[in-house]
């Protein structure tokens, strides 16, 4: 039978984690002082001004490098909790966790063919 006053822990932690983040944006709000001014709004770069435009565009090949090292980071995370309960989980778990890996290996060939791994 489905009961569920079980989740009563769950629910107030739930509240109780979305609440505190809300709350202490509004305290700042309200304590932190108001001051506007032009040396508050003007543009700050370690005390020196700034020359130029702010703009700065960065090339595609940083993001695609950014992507590709976030795709096999994310990998370790999957594969952590495999290799800890390896000799529990048996044959079949192993040839999808293998699989997997050479999705990942693939992939990888891929973007080095591609060039996605070169700074140049």
């Amino acid at each position: 039978m489905f009961l569920l006053y079980e989740y009563d822990i769950f629910w107030a932690f739930l509240i109780i984690s979305s609440l505190l983040p809300i709350l202490a944006f509004w305290i700042s709000g309200v304590l932190a002082p108001i001051k506007k001014g032009p040396e508050k709004l003007s543009i700050y770069e370690s005390g020196i001004e700034p020359m130029g435009d702010a703009w700065l565009q960065f090339r595609i090949r940083y993001y695609m490098f950014a992507l590709v090292f976030v795709v096999f980071d994310v990998e370790t995370a999957f594969l952590y909790p495999w290799a800890m309960s390896f000799d529990v989980l048996g044959v079949s778990v192993f040839i999808e966790a293998f699989i997997f890996v050479l999705i990942l290996i693939v992939g990888s060939v891929y973007a080095w063919r591609k060039g996605a791994l070169e700074w140049s």
